[in-house]
């Protein structure tokens, strides 16, 4: 546990110090309300004992302050004048409990313990909602594939261990949820599964997610920010679309997996973690690493084990079960059902955006369709072929109409259109440029 004793009276703060630092927490000191602080938004600390008269700052400023940015610390109040309605305004702002002076250090151990007890107990419950919701998305992995049945089958036997995975597999297939499957299924399951998309994050921001930051380490840093790699300490890390992370933060990255330590953007102080890498992508690693793009060293320490999740047009078993999953998780249309025709052609088209674009179609099928099951006319046209069965026509057809409909529709919003294809903007722009479209 780490403690800072905040008081201008330099006796009582050498003996809380050093009574506390013999029941072996760790303990700083500050002498007054700035001192207080500025330590603790470059410092975490479990328990603040903070004087509620010292020069600078008031102990009810510092209080005012730490709540104010959210800063994770049970605050203990200190002082000799306590009155009734000042220790009701302390607590309504946040303070754990109220001691006046003097008072008996074992009456100020057990009140800290009871402080430590409060805010563990907070994080417990922080964790026990993230497990609540990683176990319902977990259910989401709908299939009879024999292939994702197997596939299942080998993140258990990975789940048993530490190793790095990478996951390889196009865009929407599902790669979040099978490195939340061997998350929930490894013995770090306690602990917090924390995903980062690094395409989804501009390159000058993606450095101080990963690694947080020092308050000042750069322009608008006016707080000090945990990196998402400390918040996954003792649990899982996964980061989606690894292949796009630029060569400098790729050696930096390198760096925390060899070491299992890093510094914070604009910090001295090495922090220690304890993490399970998962990465994936939509990229081919192996061409990226000939073309200077990917370092061939994290290839290897990221992909010890591995895994390719099958795009949805090669398991299209699967198709009909996921298109019931997704109208069963729809309440308001539970009563409907999809036409044998209508089935038909989702089982024909080619889904380039996968499991993503199925359910973006089955919803938006949901709210067109009139009667109790989805026909053709409620599929968007280019799937059907304007009414007529697809099975005739080529699926790269189909899929090129449908895609430049969608892009019409959205006015050329190449963002938007990705969004309601339930593809990566990358594959977007990549397809568009294949039909002759670069602007």
């Amino acid at each position: 546990m780490k403690i800072l004793v905040a008081d201008d009276d330099r006796n009582l703060r050498k003996v809380l110090t050093n009574e506390l630092s013999y029941e072996g927490y760790e303990v700083d000191e500050a002498d007054n309300g700035v001192k207080a602080a500025d330590l603790v938004e470059k410092n975490e600390y479990d328990i603040l004992l903070l004087d509620l008269n010292m020069p600078g700052l008031s102990g009810m400023d510092v209080l005012k302050k730490i709540k104010g940015l959210d800063i994770p610390t049970e605050v203990i109040i200190l002082t000799a004048h306590a009155t009734l309605s000042v220790a009701v305004d302390a607590m309504k702002l946040g303070a754990y409990d109220f001691l006046t002076k003097p008072f008996q250090t074992e009456e100020l151990k057990a009140v800290i313990e009871k402080a430590y007890e409060k805010k563990n107990l907070l994080n417990e419950n922080l964790i026990l909602k993230s497990q609540i919701k990683r176990q319902s998305e977990a259910k989401s992995i709908i299939t009879k594939s024999p292939v994702m049945v197997e596939l299942l089958e080998t993140v258990k036997k990975f789940a048993a261990s530490d190793l790095a995975v990478l996951i390889s597999g196009e865009s929407g297939v599902g790669k979040e949820l099978i490195a939340r499957a061997i998350h929930d299924a490894s013995k770090r399951t306690d602990g917090a599964f924390i995903p980062i998309n690094c395409s989804a994050i501009p390159d000058t921001m993606l450095e101080s997610e990963l690694f947080g930051h020092e308050r000042g380490a750069f322009t608008g840093a006016h707080i000090k920010k945990l990196g998402l790699l400390e918040i996954a300490s003792h649990g899982t890390l996964f980061m989606d679309e690894i292949g796009d992370m630029n060569l400098q933060l790729q050696g930096k990255l390198l760096r925390a997996i060899e070491t299992g330590s890093f510094f914070r953007v604009g910090g001295t102080k090495e922090i220690k973690v304890d993490v399970r890498f998962v990465s994936a992508t939509n990229k081919d690693i192996k061409k990226e690493i000939e073309g200077g793009n990917f370092r061939n060293d994290l290839y290897y320490r990221v992909s010890t084990l591995t895994l390719h999740i099958p795009p949805l047009r090669e398991r299209k078993e699967d198709i009909p079960l996921l298109a019931e999953y997704v109208i069963e998780n729809n309440p308001s249309f539970k009563h409907k059902k999809i036409g044998k025709d209508a089935l038909g052609i989702l089982s024909e088209y080619s889904w380039p955006g996968n499991v993503r674009e199925l359910q973006n179609v089955i919803q938006r099928a949901l709210f067109l369709s009139k009667n109790n099951a989805i026909e053709p006319d409620d599929l968007p046209l280019d799937m059907t072929g304007g009414g007529r069965k697809a099975s005739g026509r080529k699926l790269e057809e189909v899929e090129r109409e449908h895609i430049l409909r969608v892009f019409k529709d959205v006015n050329g919003q190449k963002r938007r259109a990705a969004e309601i294809l339930g593809i990566d903007p990358k594959t977007l722009y990549r397809k568009l440029s294949m039909y002759g479209i670069k602007d």
